[in-house]
This record gives structure tokens, sequence and C-alpha cells, in this order.
């Protein structure tokens, strides 16, 4: 690939979507290290908010999934795109990525790469695995070549492990093995198969090598902390009223409390190691994550 050509007549231009937020910003991050500039694009609600981007020769283009004119314009010349899919629990996400993905075919997109989540399969308790299957077989039907990367849990271990450092436990409710993966990683491999460095057709697991339990984690925090790190298993209903106590609305919490009867389930507990081959190097662990949150220095 050389830059210096016209991206609206045939370069081989890659095309991001929600660039302004955490994993679709990362990505071009990475993407900036593999491929010129000017064959990147993004697709942005607020252009200003990527300004950042185009300072570095980004072409930015305003595009969001309620507005899929917009989203043609910006998704024109490109020869692959990154659906980040959405999260707005109040949104027909569904209607919205078709909306996407009719919108990359129009384009004249040869493939459309789409962030999944772990464990999309039918039967899953946690909500919204359901979108995701839908828009896999809206991705199936589209008659464009696609990839699903079936992302694995990737929030900070904060927000997973709730305020252990300072009560002692981590409470939480009944769990399962999750291969509790590092977003920074996520991004850097889905930037890995943008950049042509391995072709993937369909769904694929990106998660961490290893499946932990809230077990192992407090075996890990009381390791690194020196002190005694307890697993406390908090009934489901008594775990959505304290949520609620904290201030979540009741219908979030319980959005969340279907992600512990999935984990426990075991729909979450599938690792690989295709992560690791695209990064070249083995994936942070949940140890070296946690013994960051404690010594941000040693990170």
């Amino acid at each position: 690939m050389t830059s210096g050509v016209n991206l609206d007549q045939g370069a081989e231009m890659i095309v991001v979507t929600g660039a302004t937020g955490g994993l679709g910003g990362a990505t071009v991050e990475h993407l900036l290290k593999r491929v010129p500039a000017d064959q990147i694009g993004v697709s942005v609600r607020d252009p200003a908010k990527a300004q950042h981007f185009a300072d570095r020769g980004v072409r930015v283009r305003q595009g969001s999934y309620e507005d899929p004119a917009a989203l043609r314009d910006a998704f024109a010349g490109a020869e692959q795109v990154l659906l980040v899919s959405g999260n707005d629990p109040a949104a027909d996400m569904v209607s919205l990525h078709r909306g996407a993905v009719d919108a990359a075919v129009a384009a004249g997109v040869r493939r459309i790469v789409y962030t999944s989540q772990h464990g999309a399969v039918p039967g899953n308790p946690y909500g919204p695995s359901d979108i995701h299957i839908a828009t896999e077989a809206l991705l199936a039907d589209s008659g464009v070549a696609w990839t699903a990367l079936r992302n694995g849990a990737y929030g900070p271990l904060d927000q997973v492990l709730g305020p252990w450092q300072r009560t002692g436990d981590i409470a939480q409710p009944a769990d399962g093995p999750v291969p509790y993966t590092d977003r920074a990683d996520i991004a850097e491999a889905t930037a890995v198969v943008l950049a042509g460095a391995r072709v993937i057709d369909g769904p694929v697991t990106l998660a961490a090598p290893a499946a932990v339990t809230f077990d192992d984690f407090a075996g890990i925090a009381s390791r690194l902390t020196g002190r005694s790190v307890k697993r406390v298993v908090v009934e489901d209903e008594r775990w959505v009223a304290d949520q609620v106590a904290l201030g979540v609305p009741e219908q979030l919490a319980r959005l969340m409390l279907t992600w512990y009867q999935a984990s426990r389930a075991g729909y979450f507990a599938e690792s690989g190691t295709l992560l690791a081959e695209l990064l070249g190097r083995e994936p942070r662990t949940v140890a070296e994550r946690l013994a960051v949150s404690l010594d941000p220095a040693a990170g």
C-alpha cells in the first residue's frame, strides 16, 4: 500500500466506526502504525472530536448508525469497514446495525469486520447476545465477505471486581470461568486483521488464553497485596437490590445480572490462541493487569 492516492477511487482504504470511543479509537491508533494515514478513514458522530486523527492525515467524516445516508458517504471508497457494535440498551440495535451493513454494501465495501461478543450463541441468557447473533446473521446474508470478532470481556477490572481494594472482598453474584481480556490487546489484534495480516472469515473468538473465576481473582489479589482478599458470593436478588440502592436503574441491574448467569452457565468459558497469534506475543494476563491497577507505574 502506498500513500498519496485518491482514496475514493479504489485504494485499499479502511474505515473505522466509533473512532472516538475506547475500542474504535485504540484500533485506529494501532492501524496508524501499520497503514499509511491517508488509507484510513473514520466515521464519527462528531467530527470535531476526531480532529486529532484528521491532523495526522486520517479522513474524518460524519456518520452514525442513525443516519444510513451519512454512513454511505463515510464508507465511500472503503475496501473494509470496521463496524463497532452499538451498546445503547434503549435503542433497536439490530435495526441500526442492519442500516450500517446495508450502507456498507451500498458503498461497495468488500469486507465488513464486526465487533461481536464472546459467546454469541443461541441460548446465552446475557441480553446483548441476541443482538450479536442477529447482526452476524445479517452479515452472513449481506453478500459480502465478513468477519465477526467475538471479543472477550474487556471492561476495566475495577468495574468487574467492584471495590475490593477498599473492602477486601470480591462481592459479586455466582460466576463462572471467563477469559477477561485487555481492551488494548483486542484493539491491536483488530488492527492486525484490518491491515490484512490474516484473512478471517465468519465468527471467531478473540479472547485471552486463560479463563478465570472470581475465586481465582481473589487468590491473585491476595498474592499481589500480601493480604487476604475473600470471594463473597452475593445472592442474585440481593445483588440487584444493592445495585438499585447505589443508583443503578433496576432494568440495567437485571441486564447486568444476566451476564453473571451466562458466565456460570459456561457461555464465556471458551478461550483460544487466536489473540496471541495475531499479536505475535502472549496477551496480558489478569494478574499483570491487576498488578498495574495496584501500581500504575508498573504498566
